[in-house]
């Protein structure tokens, strides 16, 4: 009997005052929700400011495109100038580059450079 004690007396050690509160009655464990839903007005103030800062980031997107492989190469190959630079770069930002190259164009340049490109099916490759 004295080991079943024990464990009784070893539960309230671990949540002290909660413990004593609930065993009182069940009203008062739903004041004490009540509080706490008060209490987190507090916690909402303190993460306005986060999410200013989470606005300030950009969600990022993942995609899969095809493209022919003498202009994935093209990739590789400018990887490989950018590290002769000593600057490692990743695919990514070499893509993310030359969208922004490409959005300084005016309109008509940016119409010859869309026009000289191959045209190719979008979709994945089929398997032979």
């Amino acid at each position: 009997m004295t080991t079943k004690k024990s464990a009784t007396v070893s539960a309230p050690k671990k949540l002290p005052s909660r413990k004593s509160a609930t065993k009182k009655s069940p009203a008062l464990k739903k004041h004490t929700t009540v509080k706490t839903s008060k209490r987190s007005d507090k916690p909402v103030e303190k993460k306005l400011p986060k999410k200013i800062k989470k606005e300030a980031k950009v969600k990022v997107v993942r995609d899969s495109f095809t493209m022919p492989q003498n202009e994935y190469q093209k990739i590789a190959e400018i990887k490989d100038i950018c590290l002769k630079s000593k600057l490692h770069v990743k695919k990514s930002e070499v893509l993310r580059a030359g969208l922004k190259v490409l959005g300084k164009l005016s309109n008509a340049q940016l119409k010859k450079v869309l026009g000289e490109l191959e045209k190719i099916k979008t979709g994945r490759p089929k398997k032979h």
